[in-house]
Formats: C-alpha cells, structure tokens, sequence
C-alpha cells in the first residue's frame, strides 16, 4: 500500500490540491473550460460544514424510534455489545460476500500474537446477481463444502460468522432481514428475509457439513471489531471500497430500536449507519453534480444510496469516464476523437484513478498505460493533465464527503480520542486518500480531537470470527 509523507510538500499532490487548499493556480496545461466542467466536483469548506450538519441530523433521525421508520440513515441496531478483549481463542468459519467478491475463511484465534487465516476467493457468477435468492445462497453452500472437504473439516462442528455487505435490518446476532440490495445485486425472493436462514437452509440442504451459522455481520462492524483486537480504542469502521458505509460504538440508551435499550446491562453497541443512503431524500442536492445524475439513472437502484455514489469505487470510475466524453464532444480533449472502448458504460475502471494519481507532476507513466488499454493513441501533454484533473476532482471530492461522515460520527459520540478502522480498495490503493481524509478531518474537527486511521487487516475474516466468539460466548 502506498502512503504519501508531507501534505503540502508530497509531490504527488500535484495542482488539484492547490486549487482545492487555495494556495496556487489552476496549471496552464489545463483548459478552463475543464476547469468549469468538473467546477461541481470541488466542494468548500462551507459546504463540508453543510454536509457535516445535515448528516448529523439524518443519524439522530435513525437512531430515534419515533423517527427511525422515515430516516434515510438506517443505524440498524448490529446486536454486537462487546467489543473484543484480545482474548477470544477458537477455530471459527466465516464467509464474505462483499459485493465484487466473495471468499470462505478459516480463522484460528491462538492468541492476541497468533491469528492462523486460511482463504479462498471463489470466481462469483455475474448471473447470480439477479438471479434467485435460492441460487444465489447454494452456491454459497457449495463453496463452503468444497472448502470444508478440502480442509478436512467436514466433520468439526464449527460457528460461522457471515459478513454480508448489504443493508440489514437485525434482529439478533443471527438474524438479519435484508432490507435492499445494493451494489449491483438484484436477486429475488431475498429482500425482506432472514438472511441467516437461508444460508442455513442452502448448508442443511447439502448434508455434508457441520456448520452452524451464528452471527451476521456488515463488512464494517468486522473491520471495528478486527482492528479493536489490536487497537483498543477503535470506536469506528468505516469501508470505502466497491460500497461505502461507517458503524461506531453508540451508547445503549441511544439505539433507540434496540429492545431493552433504557435496561440493557452493556453500556455499548456497534450502530450499522448505513451511510450510503444520506440524500436519497435530496438533502445532498447542492454537492451533486450533473454527471452524478447521470450515473444515478443507469445503475440497477436510481435513486438510492446518493452518498455511496458520490464517493465509492463502483462509480468513481464513471464519474470520470462521463467528464471526459463531455470534454471530447465539445472538442476540449484529444482532439475530439475518443476509443470505441471509453465509450462503453464502466469501461473506465476506478483503478485508473490510483494509477493515474500514482504518477509525479509531469510523469504520465501510469496515465499512458491507462490510456493503451483504453484504446486512446496519440495523446498530447495537456490531454494527460486534464485527464489527471478530473481524476483528482473526483476523488479528492469522494475524501472530502468521507471526512465530512466520519467527522459527524466523531462528533455524535462526543469523544477527544478515537482509532478508526479502515478497509476497502479505495483507501487501500488511492495513493492521496489516507491524507486527504486527515487532512479535511483536521478541518473539521474542533481543536484538541485526537484521531488515528488505522488499516484494518482483514475485517470480513478476523472480523467475523470474533462475532462469532462473541455469539457462541453469549450462548454459554
């Protein structure tokens, strides 16, 4: 992973940052007219504020019983009380379908120094993405036998935690209705079910395994819980990878739709914010754009998870690849001509973006690669500044609504110190986004708040096996 040194000396920052920290000058390389294209993409700091208040709102809104039903962020209630000691021992299952991914692990607490992780990453059929809920889940089952029989485990009765990455609704540790799909999946017969039941059913279905599914989790309570083994403090996890979405340890009496939050005798619970939501009520008008829209329409769910649009992998690339059709139609990049492949929906990968952002000011590098697989010969150094431009837009505009949602968190829960767990390609691969997001977050927060982001190893694995602990320890 690569991580960038002094904010404003790195050179990697490049002249986006210059604009956006209003210490330099638009680079001459770069046409105005683009300029005043992706003009939307460079929020200010009046409008982060905006943000960080209506979001504040939006939480106090989801955590309320009175006001949960209407809210657009959920703060589903995740059932995870205890935080983990660094104490938890035990061989545990855990399955992770994230979105674009999906993996079985095997996770074997030996002790706080010794974690043994064995994984497979299984090719997911595109076609079980809309496909039916019972494909979908059999082929879960079926790749959990094919590990099991590998491994020799066939026959142990082990606890399985499930990290699924989709809006849940729970209702214990082990029960989870799934309230929307996103990211993409549209699989029948799934929404508004217990997702635990019909993994269950689909491993029962087989006959050939002992494993009981004990808890479900969202890839960001794993992170929380992953990073909290070796970081005590951590209070927060947050993805920003395919999807988006923060969870942070409430206190009891707040999470209003837990039943018995007022006697309950554990202080915490993890909250679920379900974050990509924020401005499906179009509260978040004023920092959208027009190739925003754009994007919103032709996705599976228009209309839906306006803040996740704004800010993860699965459309940043777009983004990108909408402004720089529009520049070429309006003859503004390499010569008004453009690839049959750019031309094509999602055709311009947000891994583009890191590599294009990886390069030194006045290196093109990755930027030529990008542009040879694109099928874009011929390019001239203004066509490359502007591509990096737009690139820059869009990303740094994707950390500064992050910061903004983790400064809100910060704030609700009220405390001066706090380690925030982190996973996702986006913040992993991005060579400005860890900075970027202290940056902004340094702004935002009032004088004497200590944070620290931290690289949460394995969240959907270490992560779900310590829910799982944390279950079978609660069946005891």
């Amino acid at each position: 992973m690569r991580r960038t040194s002094g904010l404003f000396t790195h050179s990697l920052f490049g002249p986006v940052l210059k604009i956006f920290f209003r210490d330099g000058k638009m680079p001459s390389l770069v046409n105005t007219e683009i300029e005043a294209a992706v003009k939307g993409f460079l929020i200010d700091q009046e409008k982060m504020t905006e943000v960080v208040e209506r979001m504040t709102k939006e939480i106090k809104m989801g955590l309320a019983k009175d006001t949960h039903s209407r809210a657009v962020i959920k703060c589903f209630v995740s059932h995870v009380q205890d935080l983990p000691t660094g104490k938890e021992r035990g061989k545990y299952l855990a399955l992770d379908l994230g979105g674009s991914t999906f993996r079985v692990l095997l996770v074997n607490l030996l002790s706080e120094a010794d974690v043994e992780i064995v994984s497979k990453s299984f090719n997911f059929p595109v076609t079980l993405m809309s496909g039916s809920g019972k494909a979908l889940f059999d082929f879960l089952a079926e790749c959990l036998s094919e590990f099991c029989h590998y491994h020799g485990l066939e026959n142990e009765s082990l606890p399985l935690g499930f990290t699924f990455s989709f809006p849940v609704q729970q209702q214990g540790l082990s029960k989870g209705i799934l309230v929307a799909w996103t990211k993409g999946f549209s699989c029948e017969g799934v929404v508004g079910k217990n997702v635990v039941t019909l993994l269950q059913e689909a491993i029962d279905r087989r006959g050939d395994m002992k494993v009981n599914t004990v808890a479900i989790l969202n890839d960001t309570v794993g992170t929380l819980m992953s990073c909290a083994f070796y970081h005590p403090n951590c209070r927060i996890g947050l993805i920003v990878g395919t999807g988006s979405n923060a969870c942070y340890v409430e206190k009891t009496v707040n999470a209003e739709c837990f039943e018995g939050y007022q006697t309950s005798p554990k202080p915490s619970m993890i909250i679920n914010c379900e974050w990509g939501a924020f401005g499906d009520n179009g509260v978040l008008e004023f920092v959208r754009t027009t190739y925003d829209k754009i994007v919103d329409k032709v996705t599976p769910n228009p209309g839906k998870q306006t803040f996740e649009k704004c800010i993860s992998g699965m459309y940043m690339g777009e983004l990108v690849r909408l402004v720089v059709m529009d520049m070429v139609a309006r003859d503004l990049m390499f010569h008004g001509t453009s690839s049959q492949k750019i031309q094509e929906r999602w055709s311009f990968k947000s891994s583009y973006i890191s590599d294009i952002e990886s390069d030194a000011p006045g290196e093109y590098r990755s930027c030529n690669k990008v542009l040879s697989e694109l099928g874009i010969v011929g390019c001239q150094e203004p066509d490359k500044e502007a591509l990096r431009f737009i690139c820059e837009a869009v990303s740094s505009r994707s950390a500064k609504l992050c910061a903004c949602g983790l400064v809100t968190i910060i704030n609700k829960m009220n405390i001066n110190e706090v380690v925030i767990g982190i996973d996702g390609s986006v913040y992993r691969f991005h060579p400005k986004y860890h900075d970027l997001l202290q940056f902004h977050m340094k702004k935002l927060l009032k004088p004497g708040v200590k944070f620290e982001l931290v690289v949460s190893e394995d969240g959907s694995g270490r992560g779900a096996a310590l829910v799982a602990a944390t279950a079978v320890k609660a069946k005891l």
